[in-house]
């Protein structure tokens, strides 16, 4: 999982073999000499791997279903969907199809079909096992020098919508919705977008289980690799450490670290940055749980932190509860901006983006970000179980920043985090 923060650091990567080794010693490449060399709060945590149930096929026909009722009130008669997370969710299939047009279409009406390279049809048949009619799927394949348009608009003919409301997903690339277009130019093409971002906004139980999961996982490797932070550490050093941290825990996960005046940048630098006593550190990013996704930044200093930089923790804090307070349901997503951003506002950090230089948070699921944002100007209203992030921030320039981020549910009646509230600078996990 290569983050939008850590793609920063891409060109530090030749350094990552000699960091690791730095840090586990000469106890060699067994598990067992690893584990021996790691930090002591690391090397006790244990794997929670058997707490994370896949979602099911059964899950996924469910899926369908939801899709088909807002294809419905959406007056949309088929959507379709090429590789992605939307593609993993309807039909769990991991797929990579390059310039080659491999396609999912789910009418509103009557049984799904894909659209695959033929030379592809085994390993996409293979895949399809995994879908709602993985049984007996209606596969229609193309040869290299056939057009996979075509097929497209025969599929819809075939169910009788080629005149129909075709909605397009909305990571689809222009070169394949144009080719659609002018291959099925009786249909309307339009955006599937309220159909996938509806479905997907909307958690089960199932799922919000496995994000609170990724969430406590998450917040565990951090403390563990705080309690093993020390002055002259470099940012490779701890990112490496919570690499390993998450390996112990039995998932996939990485954190980018931002050191000092570097911190006053939401998205950090490649600048090589090194702990020092009584500098911010800001810890950002997350795990992968079954596909699901957690976000979560903490923000401290090692010993002591200056009467400033406690002040404007307070701020955050104060906002991010005020966010918290705000959201529920029936509640407008650029509501729950304003109340954090008022707080910011009235403590002297504006105005606007001046000072809390990014929105308040991004919807949270399969995909890191998603629908919905809780941003100014988004009238959309939230829902019971949507999931979003909750990041309020101050950025001060030359200085520091400090951003205290967790994951948000929305319930029935109000909002809830995943993870306890950061305390403080000087005691992050309490």
């Amino acid at each position: 999982m290569i983050s939008r923060r850590r793609f920063l650091e891409l060109g530090g990567v030749a350094t990552g073999a000699a960091v690791t080794s730095r840090l586990l010693g000469a106890a060699g490449s067994s598990e067992k000499g690893v584990d021996s060399a790691l930090p002591p709060s690391i090397a006790r945590l244990q794997s929670r791997k058997s707490e994370a149930q896949p979602i099911t096929r059964e899950e996924r026909a469910e899926r369908q279903e939801r899709a088909r009722r807002l294809m419905a009130d959406n007056s949309l008669d088929a959507i379709l969907i090429m590789e992605g997370t939307t593609l993993r969710y309807f039909a769990g299939m991991r797929w990579w199809g390059g310039e080659r047009l491999f396609a999912f279409v789910l009418p509103a009406r009557g049984k799904a079909f894909y659209v695959c390279p033929a030379f592809e049809e085994g390993r996409a048949r293979e895949q399809i096992a995994h879908a709602p009619d993985g049984d007996q799927p209606d596969v229609r394949v193309w040869q290299e020098d056939e057009s996979p348009y075509a097929l497209v608009a025969q599929g819809l003919k075939d169910r009788s919508i080629g005149m129909g409301q075709l909605g397009i997903e909305e990571t689809v690339r222009f070169v394949f919705s144009d080719g659609i277009a002018k291959a099925a130019s009786q249909a309307g093409i339009t955006s599937a977008t309220p159909v996938t971002s509806g479905c997907r906004m909307i958690k089960s139980a199932h799922e919000i289980a496995l994000m609170r999961l990724a969430s406590q996982i998450t917040l565990t490797v951090y403390e563990a690799v705080y309690k093993a932070l020390h002055e002259g550490m470099t940012q490779q050093d701890v990112e490496t450490l919570i690499e390993k941290a998450y390996e112990r825990m039995g998932f996939p996960g990485e954190a980018s670290v931002m050191v000092g005046e570097y911190t006053a940048s939401p998205h950090g630098s490649a600048t090589p940055q090194v702990l020092r006593e009584g500098t911010i550190i800001m810890i950002d990013d997350g795990c992968t749980v079954e596909g699901y996704q957690s976000d979560i930044t903490r923000t401290f200093v090692l010993e002591k932190a200056s009467d400033k930089m406690k002040q404007v923790f307070d701020v955050v804090h104060r906002a991010q509860a005020a966010a918290l307070a705000t959201a529920r349901p029936g509640v407008e997503c650029g509501a729950i901006d304003a109340a954090a951003r008022k707080v910011i506002t009235d403590a002297g950090y504006g105005p606007d983006y001046k000072y809390f230089a990014h929105r308040l948070g991004h919807g949270l699921g399969m995909d890191g970000h998603e629908w919905p944002y809780l941003v100014r100007g988004n009238a959309t209203r939230l829902e019971a179980n949507v999931t979003t992030s909750n990041e309020p921030g101050i950025y001060i320039r030359g200085e520091f920043g400090i951003r205290l981020e967790d994951d948000m549910h929305v319930t029935e009646n109000r909002a809830e985090l995943f993870t306890p509230q950061s305390p403080s600078l000087e005691e992050p996990f309490g």
